[in-house]
Order: C-alpha cells, then sequence, then structure tokens
C-alpha cells in the first residue's frame, strides 16, 4: 500500500531532492507546485534519477478549493510543506508579498490537516527564527528566539507560532519544526540543482553564475562584520543531506502514536564565511571569480551556526556531506545548465 506524502513547493530547490529521498525510502511523494518559484527542468531531471516522473499537480497552496480538491483524492501518511516565498532581500522589498502567500499556505494546509484527520506535518522553517544571535553564535533549539531581521524571517517566526497554537488547540497532531540552515549544492548526478529565477539571492548559485559569465561579477556584502576575515558566516549545509533530513523527520512522527511538537536545528555545527566559500569555489573550480567588496545588506545576519544534537539524539540524524562536497556538486550543476 503507498504511503502518500503530499509535498508542497515539491518542484523547488528543497522540495525536489526531498522528493528524491522519499522515493528512495519507499514513500510515493505527491507534488503541489504552481512552479511560480520552480523552473520545469526539474521535472526532467526527476525522471532521469528516478526512473519515473511522481504526480505533479499545479496548483497554489493557497487555493482552498483546489486544496481541498486534493486532500479529497489521497489519504496522506503526512505533508512536508515547502512552499513560500524565501528571498531576505526580496522580503524587505515586498513584505505583504512574504505574509500574503507564507502565512496564508501554512494556515490552508493546517485547516485540511484538520479537515481530513492527517496528523503529519513537517514545516519548513528556518534559522532566521533566532534573529541576531546576541553573544553565543552556536544556536540550539532552546536557544532565544529573536527578532528576525526580515519579513521573510517573521513569516517563519509567526508560522511556528501559528503551528504552536494549532497544537494546543488539537494536541493530537504531530508537528515538527526543521530550522535549517543555508542549503547549497545539488544531487550528485547533475540532474537537479538550485535553479534561481532572476538574479540569485543566495550566494552559491551566485558564485557559479558569476564563474560562468551569467553574472559580470560578485559583490561580497560588508567587511568589516566582527567575524574572522571581516565577511558574514553562515552554516552551509548540503541540500541532499537536508533532504534526508526530512525523511528522519516524517518517520518521527509516524512512530508517535500520541501527538507531538518539535522543533529542531538542521545544520552541520559549523560556521563558514563569505570569503571561505569564495575561496574554496576557486580551488575546486580552478576559476578566478570576478568580486568585489560592496555595502552592507539590510537584514543580513552576522554570524550563525546550528547545534545539531537534538537532530542526532531525537531523529537519528547528522550531516554527512561537507562544504567541499556542496561546492562541487553546485559548480557540476552550473556546467550542467550551461551545456543545454
Amino acid at each position: 500500500m503507498s504511503k502518500y506524502v503530499l509535498v508542497t513547493g515539491g518542484a523547488g530547490y528543497i522540495g525536489s531532492h526531498t522528493v528524491v529521498a522519499l522515493v528512495e525510502n519507499g514513500y510515493t511523494p505527491i507534488i503541489l507546485d504552481d512552479f511560480r518559484n520552480a523552473n520545469r527542468i526539474v521535472l526532467e531531471g526527476l525522471t532521469k534519477i528516478l526512473g519515473f516522473l511522481p504526480e505533479i499537480i499545479e496548483v497554489d497552496v493557497c487555493d482552498d478549493k483546489a486544496l481541498r480538491a486534493i486532500f479529497q483524492k489521497y489519504s496522506f501518511e503526512g505533508i512536508i510543506h515547502f512552499a513560500a516565498y524565501k528571498a531576505v532581500g526580496e522580503s524587505v522589498q515586498t513584505p505583504l508579498k512574504y505574509y500574503q502567500n507564507n502565512l496564508s499556505g501554512l494556515i490552508n494546509i493546517l485547516n485540511k490537516m484538520l479537515e481530513f484527520g492527517v496528523k503529519n506535518l513537517v514545516f519548513s522553517s528556518s534559522c532566521t527564527v533566532y534573529g541576531e544571535p546576541k553573544k553565543i553564535k552556536e544556536v540550539s533549539e532552546d536557544s532565544p528566539k529573536n527578532l528576525p531581521s526580515s519579513p521573510y524571517g517573521y513569516t517563519k517566526w509567526i508560522g511556528e507560532q501559528i503551528m504552536e497554537d494549532t497544537f494546543l488547540a488539537h494536541p493530537e497532531l504531530c508537528l515538527i519544526n526543521l530550522r535549517y540552515f543555508n542549503p547549497v549544492g545539488a544531487h550528485k548526478s547533475s540532474f537537479i540543482g538550485e535553479f534561481p529565477l532572476g538574479k540569485p539571492s543566495n550566494l552559491l548559485p551566485f558564485v557559479t553564475q558569476t564563474a560562468v559569465g551569467k553574472q559580470d561579477f560578485l559583490t561580497v556584502f560588508g567587511n568589516d562584520y566582527p567575524t574572522r576575515d571581516g565577511t558574514c558566516i553562515r552554516d552551509y549545509i548540503h541540500v541532499m543531506d537536508l533532504a534526508e533530513a526530512h525523511v528522519k523527520a516524517l518517520a518521527f512522527l509516524e512512530d508517535h502514536k500520541k501527538g507531538c511538537l518539535e522543533a529542531v536545528n538542521i545544520g552541520t555545527g559549523k560556521g563558514t564565511s563569505v570569503l571561505e566559500i569564495i575561496s574554496c569555489f576557486e580551488e575546486v573550480s580552478k576559476c578566478k571569480l570576478n568580486w568585489s567588496f560592496g555595502p552592507k545588506r539590510e537584514g543580513d545576519v552576522v554570524e550563525i551556526f546550528a547545534n545539531c544534537d537534538k537532530a542526532s539524539n531525537l531523529l537519528g540524524w547528522k550531516s554527512k556531506l561537507s562544504i567541499n562536497d556542496a561546492v562541487i556538486d553546485a559548480w557540476k550543476w552550473e556546467l550542467f545548465l550551461s551545456e543545454k
């Protein structure tokens, strides 16, 4: 009997890699995506990797009527909710777009879970809920949730509050917030990877696009932060490690006979600076990047990385792939795209 899992935003970057991990672990993912933030090239890639194309339903997760029809058709083992806008900088410029889409989508999913008796939900949260760490840059799930630095961060912060309030009213639900850090890399096959629409907002795809000439130059936003080399530090996690974490989280929820609400960091436990990413890429690719320093960017956190003990103890998950692995896979993906 098929174990159907609804993957909202399943044609996106993290979603598509999680679809691969779900299939490899015996689940039947149903992808919900309207492709406003995804590229259809992922369909070809998924087919090559899996040998078939999972079912894709092209609707907006905020469309109540369309979502109800999906829940009427399938009996879902659980839901993994990715569908959301995710660019920090853009959210500062268009906050209402982010609040309307990101929060309405989550509320719609929770309503349908209650209506159709679906218990398990893995929510795509973010380390942005910690805001700017005050003293200790390594954050655990017990670290204070400071006010986020961007509307995007607020949508994750409020999303977690919506999850908590819903659980208090419906303690039979099994809910988990995966607070992940900075996804990077691509599938080792090079058939799927990060495909930004327009100018990339994340560092590594901007690096690889600069190397192949899609972007003229890379701007490093700020060089006088209180870090080891003056540039921002992040915990970069390989997207396939992150995909496996979602499968582990779903299995954890399935094992619960009673309801639960958990928050779990998903990262490597190590911080890497912007300049270290550039240096790693130049070493791996043998390409010299055209880059320069620019002004600081509004909404950027200075330094943050994960304490991942809870992920290990609760989910039995640890990251396996290195930042070098991620840079190599991202570069191979970029070269694959350049040849198409």
